[in-house]
């Protein structure tokens, strides 16, 4: 028997003001002598018309940690820490390498013992965080747990980051002045932001609570090669050399650390294995209808990929109307593990919310392609 979990409460925490399309490479800087010449172009196929960054426009530093970011949205959920008794937190890149970025987030709230949960990835991170912190209610290991996603991704994308590679590659810049388009990409895509969701074993009373009726995680790792990553070089064939196999030197040469993302692999694929496979599965194994959904989320990183999202949608034979869709992607840009948060935050309190409403995620990842699901319940 199924025992029920409920969201009681959302909370999302975008640090300081928005920034608009034109102020975004003075907070991030420039790399190199000439500014990007991909980013209009690409902002203009994104969609994403504002965004926020965790840096102070004036003095061009870092405001908050991506710790900072999860914490300030566990303090806007408004409840006692020391009644939490599990915290799982998901993120794509941790402000360190260890300890884990669920217990960093423990200390910044200070919170009681409590057991702690850190998922990696990339954007499904955050859906990992939420099965776990909804697992542990269901099993009855605990009666409130909180999870969230998290992103800093402004602190990959500094200019100071790609300074070393730049001075090394003078000779090759005269004729190309701008990064590598695997690394220019990426920093007019992602944007910085939190949010958390608190789980009980029991609605909210006085208000409405999302009961969570599945999740489903799909990870198609063991048939495709790496798509999106940081912290390594990817070989000719495909493979992926981490980090701790480059000496110091050609780790900042090269850029090691920076985030990239294999363009032509994710158009090829990620409609097929974040969409198409996996929901044809699920539509029959859920027994789910497009029209017993009346709120459809999908997490997309760029307005590009919405009519492939659709298509794919179709021939998986759950055609759920975009009039039904709901995303802040213009507004709170692509924040990554952060963004079903953020998302499901705006919608909880929109008041477009009525009980018995059906609501659908839609969370893909292209790492190394893996796609989340998650249905839930208004009551």
């Amino acid at each position: 028997m199924t025992v029920p979990v409920y969201i009681t409460g959302i909370s999302a925490f975008l640090p300081n003001a928005p920034v608009d399309n034109d102020n975004m490479e003075r907070l991030l800087g420039q790399v190199g002598s000439k500014p990007s010449r991909a980013r209009r172009t690409i902002l203009r196929s994104n969609g994403i018309v504002s965004r926020y960054y965790a840096i102070d426009p004036q003095s061009l530093q870092f405001t908050h940690s991506n710790a900072q970011l999860a914490a300030q949205a566990v303090r806007g959920l408004d409840v006692p820490l020391d009644s939490i008794g599990c915290l799982a937190c998901g993120t794509s890149i941790a402000d360190q390498l260890m300890p884990g970025h669920a217990s960093m987030v423990q200390g910044e709230l200070a919170l009681p013992a409590c057991e702690v949960a850190t998922t990696g990835g990339v954007c499904v991170a955050g859906m990992t965080a939420l099965r776990y912190a909804a697992n542990a209610v269901r099993s009855g290991d605990c009666a409130r747990a909180v999870a969230t996603g998290s992103e800093l991704s402004s602190a990959s994308m500094k200019a100071e980051n790609f300074s070393t590679e730049i001075d090394s590659q003078l000779a090759l810049l005269e004729k190309k002045p701008e990064l590598a388009f695997e690394k220019d990409f990426l920093r007019w895509m992602l944007s910085d932001g939190a949010g958390a969701v608190l789980v009980e074993n029991a609605p909210r009373t006085g208000g409405l609570s999302l009961r969570i009726d599945w999740i489903d995680i799909l990870s198609y790792a063991g048939e495709m090669e790496t798509c999106m990553y940081a912290g390594g070089m990817k070989r000719d064939d495909g493979s992926l050399q981490g980090w701790q196999r480059f000496d110091s030197a050609t780790r900042a040469d090269q850029s090691v650390l920076a985030v990239k993302q294999d363009v032509k692999l994710l158009n090829e694929n990620v409609s097929l294995y974040t969409v198409e496979k996996p929901l044809r599965d699920i539509v029959t194994r859920r027994q789910l209808q497009p029209g017993a959904v009346d709120h459809f989320l999908p997490h997309y990183s760029s307005l590009f990929f919405r009519d492939k999202v659709y298509e794919g949608m179709q021939r998986a034979g759950l055609d759920i109307p975009q009039s039904r869709w709901f995303t802040n992607l213009a507004t709170k840009g692509n924040t990554g593990s952060a963004s079903i948060y953020i998302m499901l935050d705006e919608l909880f309190h929109s008041g477009c919310l009525c009980v018995g409403d059906t609501v659908l995620c839609y969370v893909p990842e292209s790492g190394r392609f893996s796609t989340a699901f998650m249905h839930l319940t208004v009551v």
